[in-house]
């Protein structure tokens, strides 16, 4: 019953296929965003590195060839992740068009994608950049503090514990991620900006790159993705 609820409600919509680019460190929100876009447009969400997982467990083809290169320590080639996400499209959730979330991140993966969707007929139609100033995101990042047991989070500024470092519930210490430190959330955005930089280039060229601007408060970001894709 649920699944022909879903088909009457997907019937009329529009195919859209998307990629969201913003994939800095979590803070931007585009993890938030994402499911939501799926929901209301009908669409399929592809992350490749879910997508090369299941093909490995699935051991097909290009799952197997996938297998054999991490098994070798090498990284799979962009053909390899291309054809993957080739048959990842053919799925019956994946009618109504995609989300494609972690690829491309250099240009030739953006050039090798646009040829699998030329010889099938279909495009990109739009690119969603995810942006926020770095000085804001090392600001939502850095200031939080973790409870390593129950999992409980605070972050200095906005949810902050009645203790400086201590758990409201159990009074024991809090601690901060390795990758929450500023040091290792400044070298992962340097890296995002060089790799990234040159994709939303391409795909500007192209007049179909969307910015949306990620500081603000979620539903306005929401409702920012909503007039992009109306």
């Amino acid at each position: 019953m649920n699944e022909l609820l879903r088909r009457m409600k997907c019937a009329p919509k529009p195919e859209k296929r998307l990629i969201l680019i913003g994939s800095r460190p979590p803070g931007s929100g585009k993890g938030t965003q994402s499911p939501i876009i799926k929901d209301e447009h009908c669409l399929c969400h592809l992350a490749t590195g879910d997508m090369l997982r299941a093909a490995v467990s699935a051991k097909t083809p290009l799952g197997i060839k996938a297998k054999e290169a991490m098994d070798k320590g090498e990284l799979v080639s962009d053909d390899l992740v291309v054809g993957i996400i080739d048959e990842a499209m053919k799925k019956p959730s994946c009618k109504k068009g995609f989300i494609l979330d972690g690829f491309p991140r250099t240009v030739a993966q953006a050039q090798k994608l646009d040829e699998m969707l030329e010889r099938q007929g279909v495009k990109i139609d739009k690119v969603l950049d995810f942006t926020i100033d770095d000085a804001v995101l090392e600001e939502r990042i850095s200031g939080r503090w973790i409870h390593p047991a129950s999992g409980r989070s605070y972050h200095t500024k906005f949810a902050p514990p009645r203790v400086p470092g201590v758990d409201d519930v159990t009074g024991e210490p809090l601690i901060q991620r390795k990758d929450d430190s500023a040091a290792v959330l400044k070298s992962r955005l340097e890296s995002f900006h060089r790799q990234t930089q040159p994709v939303i280039s391409y795909y500007s060229k192209k007049g179909i790159v969307a910015t949306l601007h990620a500081e603000k408060p979620l539903t306005d970001v929401t409702d920012e993705v909503r007039k992009v894709l109306s």
